[in-house]
């Protein structure tokens, strides 16, 4: 399961040739779509419809995740005290990811202090 954190969605909605390609990347290794916490919608979006036309045109090629269990939120508490950074965002989309997914972020540190608490998660950084 590949997920995407803020950076993650950010960096691949801007249509750059990087993220094109990495989408395209990705398809063909079927890891596509990736999954979005809808928490991770409010550290993207600007709540501009203008601001936010490439992220919401994006956002349909993505499966948008809009419950997390009590479960996830506890692990997620657990990783960020474990972890001792990243925000409740992050840590959600790690939990999210475990066991055995894939964090697709633009920030590393947070994301990696993290993953390297959870169960088999990795990080790409875009």
């Amino acid at each position: 399961m590949l997920v995407l954190d803020s950076g993650g969605l950010s960096r691949l909605a801007a249509r750059t040739k990087t993220s094109v390609s990495l989408v395209r990347a990705l398809t063909a290794q079927e890891l596509w779509p990736p999954l979005v916490p809808t928490m991770v919608l409010v550290e993207s979006l600007h709540g501009d419809a203008g601001r936010d036309a490439n992220t919401n045109r994006f956002l349909k090629t993505c499966i948008i995740e809009s419950a997390v269990s009590v479960d996830v939120a506890r692990r997620a508490a657990e990783l960020r005290r474990l972890a001792r950074t990243g925000s409740a965002v992050d840590a959600l989309a790690v939990a999210i990811a475990e066991p055995g997914g894939t964090v697709l972020t633009g920030d590393r540190a947070d994301i990696e202090a993290l993953a390297a608490h959870a169960n088999r998660v990795s990080v790409q950084v875009i």
